[in-house]
Formats: structure tokens, C-alpha cells, sequence
């Protein structure tokens, strides 16, 4: 699909399925939704959201909403602890669970997101991407996507990085729906919720490899 039909399947039959899908979902899990916020509000304290900038579509940053998963505990020095101390077992379920993603479906109404897309990262990655790995922003960032559904956070950054590139490439109906329902069965085997080194996933510190 060229650049001018993405623009149009993206206007026209992606975004308002975006705006239908996450509004009847937002509804229909709204026991849920409130449910987890109690359960975060007294296991790990206030605020219940965690709050953080994204670059999403043309690198436009956005604030992504989740469901906070850790901690405030800090070091004498006042400096926050490792991820690995402040994740908690409940945390853990949440992620686990991707419970902790269902806020984002604010973002997806809003418009800052989609359903299926490459995921958003950090802010301070913007400067580190080359050329290549700059088109994955060519899109709306997604609450799942061909990443997601194939390695997640098991997976190096380069076969990330390749695998958003090659759905801003194939963008399609077929493919959206495939990773839909791969999205729903991941989640049910809980596969590739943290790197193989880390707790979460690595910080990004560029490509050694220029395209």
C-alpha cells in the first residue's frame, strides 16, 4: 500500500474503528478499569496512573496513560531504586496480565493512539533513531502491534525496530486483524513480558549498525 492509500485507509477505516472499538471497550470494561484502579490505589499508593510523554504520529508527543506497576521507593540519596526492586508482585500480574495498558485506551479516543501500531517509547530515543527506524513514526503508535506480537520484550531492538518498519510498510485490514487476535493470545500465554537481561527492557543507546 503506497503512502497516499495508507493516508486513507488510516483517515477513513482505521481511525473510525479506533474510536469505536476502544469507546465500546472503555464501557464495557469500565468494572474492570475501576476494579484495578482500587487495587493500585491501595497496593502502591497514589497517583494510580502512571503519566509519561510519547512521541506518537510525525514524532508529535503525546502523554500516554498506564496503570502504575511500581513503587516510590528511593535510596538514601533520594535517587529511585532499580526497576527489578520497585516492581512489585503485583506489578507483575498487572503487566503480565497487560492489565496495566488498559488506560491507554484514553489515548486511542483521543486520537494519540491506535489499536494496532508500533509501540511508543521513550521521548529521549527521538535523537538516537536513524532514518530507518524513524519511519515507524510515520503512523499512530499502538496499543499492540507486529513488535508486540512477535517478541515483545524478548526480542533485540533491531528486530523491533524491523518488524515496526515492516508493518508501516504492509500497513492492511488483514494484517491489523491478524495482529489483533495474535495480541489476545499472547496475552493469554503471557509470552515476552521482559527482555532476557532486564526486569523491563533495555534502555535504547542507538544502532551500532546504520541502514
Amino acid at each position: 500500500m503506497n503512502r497516499s492509500n495508507v493516508g486513507i485507509y488510516c483517515k477513513f477505516i482505521k481511525r473510525p474503528m479506533d474510536i469505536t472499538i476502544s469507546s465500546m471497550a472503555i464501557i464495557l470494561m469500565s468494572p474492570i478499569l475501576l476494579l484495578v484502579a482500587i487495587l493500585v490505589r491501595v497496593k502502591l499508593g497514589s497517583p494510580i496512573l502512571f503519566k509519561q510523554k510519547r512521541p506518537g504520529l510525525n514524532e508529535k508527543i503525546f502523554v500516554m496513560y498506564k496503570f502504575r506497576t511500581m513503587t516510590d521507593a528511593r535510596d538514601e540519596n533520594g535517587q529511585l531504586l532499580s526497576d527489578s526492586v520497585r516492581l512489585t508482585r503485583f506489578g507483575k500480574i498487572l503487566r503480565s496480565t497487560s492489565l496495566d495498558e488498559l488506560p491507554e485506551l484514553i489515548n486511542i479516543l483521543k486520537g494519540d493512539m491506535s489499536l494496532i501500531g508500533p509501540r511508543p517509547l521513550l521521548v529521549q530515543y527521538l535523537p538516537l533513531y536513524n532514518d530507518y527506524q524513524r519511519l515507524r513514526h510515520n503512523v499512530r503508535p499502538g496499543l499492540s502491534g507486529w513488535a508486540q506480537v512477535n517478541g515483545r520484550n524478548a526480542i533485540s531492538w533491531e528486530e523491533k525496530f524491523d518488524l515496526d518498519i515492516e508493518y508501516v510498510n504492509n500497513i492492511n485490514f488483514l494484517r491489523e486483524c491478524k495482529i489483533f487476535y495474535l495480541t489476545f493470545k499472547k496475552v493469554l500465554v503471557k509470552e515476552g513480558i521482559n527482555s532476557e537481561t532486564s526486569t523491563t527492557m533495555e534502555f535504547f543507546e542507538g544502532s551500532k549498525i546504520g541502514r
